[in-house]
């Protein structure tokens, strides 16, 4: 989930290109409302979006999935803290932070790992 057509195709296909199965998705209410519990393993969601932040749509989703994986991504200056004031359970602590721009096989790499975790 990125607000940038252009960021969640690239991603998308680099994504796919490593036989992931990616829904991808540029407006996050869009998003939330094609979600359905256990469809997915990860989402990966950019914090900075309009209409509703990344956060916002992760404490949306763990209402309909409290099993999925969350990989959050930004460009800006956000730290593990920052995950935990806006998300204050243990399980988020450990969150992942991919930051933009970053290189394709890194992307993949975060993925990969966020997964096995």
């Amino acid at each position: 989930m990125d607000d940038e057509p252009d960021i969640t195709l690239t991603f998308s296909i680099a994504l796919e290109d490593n036989r992931f199965v990616v829904n991808a998705f540029n407006d996050p209410l869009r998003a939330l409302s094609s979600f359905k519990h256990g469809l997915y393993a990860l989402a990966l969601i950019d914090i900075k979006m309009p209409k509703m932040d990344g956060f916002e749509l992760y404490r949306e989703i763990r209402k309909l999935d409290d099993k999925v994986k969350v990989c959050f991504m930004t460009a800006f200056d956000i730290q593990k803290e920052d995950i935990k004031a806006a998300i204050p359970t243990p399980k988020e602590e450990k969150s992942t932070i991919l930051r933009k721009p970053i290189k394709l096989e890194d992307l993949v790499s975060g993925v990969k790992a966020e997964l096995q975790n």
